[in-house]
């Protein structure tokens, strides 16, 4: 017996070998985020671009749902809890939050209003799915978030510690403990816009410190990515060799 439900799970999946539906309604989903974040290059919407966001947010919708109605065969399993499991899943969310944007087009215009169709980046995010190097990469940094979180976690410790220690030892510098904030982020990315510089020598010490710990701080990260992309890279090559 033919199977629609599952055939609409293989469609709506990122295309396998010699399935031409889906590989032309991957491209369809593709072209259609990608047209759909041209209103974000333009400064004032006009009728051009609301009839991109009615079009892009229905072609979305209609994926979303075909998303959430053929989740237990995404989740692996025939249940009510499959459908609520997968609709907070990351990709699940950021599916909805790209639609989230033609709120605007039905509301009073207002600061906070217009601020939904920032909601249009998340957009991106669904390209993931339309690109096996965009898959390869999200496997990677799936592998190493444990490590990734840690290190993270060392950064924002050490900007917040540098910050108070440069705020107390050049309180003349700083109108306030955000521009603190902003100078030791500045700093340990190595970055260094010069638009703020210590004067004292213990301000010029915390900087040179930050500026080393920049340095490992980029270093730990990179060769934890470097080395979990190489493994999988790897596995997919034992896996055609197979």
């Amino acid at each position: 017996m033919y199977d629609l439900k599952r055939r609409m799970y293989e469609v709506v999946e990122a295309s396998g070998v010699g399935d031409a539906s889906s590989k032309a309604y991957d491209i369809l989903m593709a072209t259609t985020i990608i047209v759909g974040m041209i209103p974000l290059t333009l400064r004032k919407d006009n009728y051009f671009t609301m009839a991109i966001e009615i079009a892009t947010c229905i072609i979305l919708f209609i994926d979303y749902c075909a998303r959430v109605y053929t989740a237990d065969y995404k989740m692996g399993y025939k249940s009510f809890k499959a459908y609520v499991a997968y609709i907070f899943t990351p990709l699940a969310i950021f599916d909805l939050l790209s639609i989230v944007p033609i709120i605007y087009l039905f509301l009073p215009v207002s600061s906070s209003i217009g601020l939904l169709k920032l909601f249009r980046v998340f957009r991106v995010v669904k390209l993931i799915r339309y690109s096996k190097t965009m898959v390869i990469i999200s496997n990677v940094f799936r592998k190493v978030k444990t490590q990734l979180v840690a290190v993270v976690i060392l950064i924002v410790i050490y900007i917040i510690v540098a910050a108070m220690l440069i705020f107390q030892f050049e309180p003349d510098l700083f109108r306030n403990f955000f521009d603190a904030i902003y100078w030791a982020t500045i700093s340990i990315t190595t970055i260094g816009y010069g638009d703020i510089s210590p004067q004292t020598d213990v301000g010029r010490l915390i900087a040179m410190i930050s500026a080393v710990m920049g340095v490992v701080v980029i270093a730990l990260p990179s060769g934890m990515i470097t080395a979990a992309y190489i493994n999988e890279i790897n596995k997919k090559k034992t896996k055609y060799e197979l």
